[in-house]
């Protein structure tokens, strides 16, 4: 029973002395939490702008081949005012029109805006197909640049 008596207080002593983290511990352990996200985080997200870009060249390639097979089909682009949704669906009196060229429909770009079309471009029966980039405005650097192609 005395022995009994000696463990309660032995452990009733050792929870008292026992205590939890104190707040310069935890402050600490913040700062260091906060400086490997400040590490780690631009290199995240670089990596995602930089798919985002690659995503939209992919996704202009794709419509520049569309736009190639309508071009064998009826014999020139879409003008402009027809756009990409000539790629879709008949734009009008196109008799010889064997779409649609593309399986669903005209994609967005990564940043969810639509394709930049023109055609003819400068005179020339090509086109120009491009994404304005992160920022939604012509031209600029880096994430910002427009993606695309001058046919």
């Amino acid at each position: 029973m005395q022995k009994l008596a000696n463990l309660q207080r032995s452990s009733r002593h050792h929870r008292r002395g026992q205590s939890g983290f104190t707040l310069i511990e935890l402050l600490v352990v913040l700062v260091i939490l906060g400086m490997l996200a400040g590490l780690v985080g631009p290199r995240i997200f670089g990596n995602v702008d930089k798919s985002k870009v690659k995503t939209a060249d992919t996704q202009v390639r794709m419509l520049r081949g569309a736009l190639q097979t309508y071009r064998l089909d009826v014999g020139n682009y879409p003008n402009t005012e027809q756009g990409l949704k000539a790629l879709i669906s008949n734009p009008g009196s196109v008799r010889s029109w064997q779409g649609p060229y593309l399986e669903d429909q005209l994609p967005k770009d990564p940043w969810e805006n639509n394709y930049v079309y023109k055609s003819p471009v400068d005179n020339l029966q090509g086109f120009a197909l491009y994404s304005l980039g992160a920022d939604g405005k012509e031209g600029g650097d880096d994430f910002d640049a427009d993606v695309g192609i001058l046919e």
